[in-house]
């Protein structure tokens, strides 16, 4: 059985939309001879193609380590903000939970939950500011948009557009993630002589997305030279309201995705999506327990783990194929 296969298998009650989606002790890992298991929560933000990259590592730590338990929990959505709370507040309680691993959908309310913590936590993904969390790994979000916004402004004047027209589908707005891809968009478009026209907050909801993308050419029938969002999900959504809506203006629209999923990589190879930004979710995933293994050790870590991220485009897609392959990550 592959990775994906078994963590799918693993995730099928979360799937169904229940108020949590924990999957328990992760692969084969147990207690070590003496007994001494570490216990490790890890807490997402909700389960998509990005976050099951994330636990397919974290669950690739415990399974390397027999002395580690990984259990993963999921709320229903991404804006299920009570139900991760809940989750929060019950795993940094449980005092048979040795460290908490946390994406935080809400970065101010979770490093209150924390502020009272007597177990390590790690921050996953997004970050939050707080005396209590021992670091912060994930992609460093402003400097992958940056990249993939320059390379969306590369790709625009190749087509003779020098001075690029761009919307930004944005996701929730305050969260620090999306704030910070935000960011390194404009700063690109903006350094390229561009103009950013709009900017649509869509709560990472392919609905919103799409509707953002509607009122987008009903406004700007004569086409904008680029669309960049902040998730796979949403950019596949615009790509599909441009293809559907038939208005030649947008032929040659650069889109651009963030996240490195299957089915938007697949949208570059075939031409729907022309970059996609991907996150290095596994190694996420992987290193974010790790780390609280470590300091559960009484080792450091640094306070910040930058798990990577790389711009992908037709150049470079088959590298990056083969690699997700490699860990059982492509179906």
């Amino acid at each position: 059985m592959t990775l994906v296969s078994a963590l799918c298998a693993g995730m099928l009650a979360g799937c169904g939309g229940g108020s949590s989606a924990s999957t328990g002790s992760t692969g084969d890992s147990g207690s070590n001879a003496s007994g001494d298991a570490y216990n490790v929560t890890v807490i997402v933000k909700h389960t998509d193609g990005h976050f099951n990259k994330v636990i397919a590592g974290a669950r690739a730590y415990g399974s390397e380590h027999d002395n580690v338990n990984v259990e993963i929990q999921s709320p229903t959505s991404a804006t299920s903000y009570d139900e991760q709370v809940n989750m929060i507040e019950t795993a940094l309680g449980n005092p048979g939970i040795d460290a908490v691993v946390i994406a935080p959908q809400q970065s101010t309310s979770t490093a209150t939950l924390v502020d009272t913590a007597t177990k390590p936590v790690v921050a996953l993904d997004t970050d939050f500011t707080s005396d209590k969390k021992a670091c912060f790994v994930g992609t460093g979000n402003e400097d992958a948009a940056l990249n993939g916004g320059k390379a969306v402004a590369e790709a625009c004047k190749a087509l003779g557009k020098d001075k690029p027209t761009a919307v930004i589908i944005a996701g929730v707005q305050g969260d620090e993630t999306h704030e910070a891809r935000l960011r390194g968009y404009r700063d690109a478009i903006e350094a390229a002589g561009g103009q950013v026209l709009e900017v649509q907050y869509t709560d990472t909801m392919p609905d919103k997305a799409a509707a953002a993308m509607e009122a987008v050419i009903q406004k700007y029938p004569n086409g904008v030279d680029a669309v960049l969002s902040i998730a796979d999900d949403m950019a596949l959504a615009a790509a599909k309201v441009i293809k559907d809506s038939g208005n030649t203006n947008y032929a040659d629209t650069v889109l651009c995705g963030f996240d490195g999923n299957q089915s938007a990589i697949e949208a570059v190879m075939d031409g729907s999506l022309t970059i996609d930004i991907a996150q290095m979710g596994y190694d996420m995933g992987y290193k974010a327990v790790e780390a609280a293994v470590t300091v559960l050790e009484g080792g450091s870590v640094e306070s910040f783990i930058d798990s990577g991220s790389k711009v992908i485009d037709s150049s470079n897609i088959d590298e990056y194929v083969s690699d997700m392959k490699s860990k059982g990550l492509w179906e």
